[in-house]
């Protein structure tokens, strides 16, 4: 028999995972459906294409546009990104991208305005591909390019290569998928349809995972200790919180339930937006890839850079946000 308490806390948590799903699930879809229209409009060898000429400033603020909607996953924005730097891209450009890309794509903006409206969906998306264009200007002119490891990637039918950092001759690439550019707009739309019922098959499980922390986190811990944890008595909240994103993230589907049953439960939304933002950029996953790429110099800028725009948005968020959203 489970005692009166626990029982509350279980039906809590049940209906809040019913209602988490019921929001969620439609807006993944939708959301997946244009991530399959950006890649089919956008491919990976078209934004390095985009992207090779451009120099630092302007070059920073199409990158980070690119690497918001063009939403690969890590498996695939790591090619891209070698691609750019083979091909003799500005390491700033480059990072401008790679950190837009996890933070800011279509599933974590349409999820967002799904579950916190549209005025803080505005505001992340703002501030975060701000800091994407800030971060990769400032890491620009740091002269990173030697801790760029000289590799080969197969992607996709493609084969890159970087020259730690330098460029011979560019990134060789042989598309396999050169014959999309001969598809009518109504294949592209029917494959775009396809992909987003596949994505969300083979991401259903994390999303589960997602929305049943959330639920529990609602139903079953109690407010008062996680305000101890994590509320705004604590000073040191926002920079833990961009810290703890990482070693739980699997997925930003799965990541946002828990965000937002955080600020469900009184948590500040900047810190929450930290515990995102920290999250998607410096996941296990994603570090290890990128350690395929960089040396640990240059990976530990990368993190560094991710956590202060995770504190950087969070604090602003929490200050002087607060009062507007």
């Amino acid at each position: 028999m489970i005692p009166a308490g626990y029982e509350t806390a279980l039906v809590d948590s049940a209906e809040y995972f019913v209602h988490l799903a019921l929001i969620l699930a439609p807006l993944f879809v939708g959301a997946s459906f244009l991530v399959g229209l950006a890649q089919e409009y956008l491919p990976p060898e078209r934004v390095e294409a985009m992207l090779r000429s451009r120099d630092h400033g302007s070059g920073n603020v199409l990158a980070a546009g690119l690497g918001a909607v063009t939403p690969f996953c890590s498996c695939s924005t790591v090619p891209v990104l070698a691609g750019l730097l083979g091909a003799g891209a500005p390491i700033g450009l480059a990072f401008s991208f790679l950190l837009a890309s996890p933070i800011v794509n279509w599933i974590a903006v349409i999820l967002l305005f799904g579950l916190f409206g549209a005025s803080v969906t505005v505001a992340y998306v703002v501030t975060a591909l701000s800091a994407a264009i800030v971060g990769g200007i400032v890491i620009g002119t740091l002269d990173l390019e030697n801790y760029i490891k000289d590799v080969r990637i197969t992607a996709g039918g493609r084969e890159i290569t970087t020259d730690g950092g330098t460029t011979t001759g560019g990134a060789s690439c042989a598309c396999s998928g050169s014959g999309s550019a001969t598809r009518s707009h109504r294949e592209r739309v029917s494959e775009a349809g396809r992909g987003a019922l596949s994505f969300f098959w083979d991401t259903l499980p994390y999303i589960i995972i997602g929305i049943t922390i959330g639920a529990l986190i609602h139903g079953a811990v109690p407010e008062a200790f996680l305000q101890r944890i994590a509320g705004p008595s604590n000073p040191l909240a926002t920079p833990m919180a961009a810290l703890a994103g990482a070693p739980i993230y699997v997925s930003i589907s799965g990541m946002l339930p828990i965000a937002h049953s955080l600020a469900e439960q009184g948590i500040p939304i900047g810190t929450v937006i930290a515990f995102v933002i920290g999250g998607a950029g410096i996941s296990i996953p994603n570090l290890i890839l990128l350690n395929k790429l960089f040396e640990r110099r240059l990976l530990a800028v990368y993190a560094s850079t991710v956590v202060t725009i995770g504190i950087t948005v969070g604090v602003l968020f929490n200050t002087v946000l607060a009062g507007l959203l």
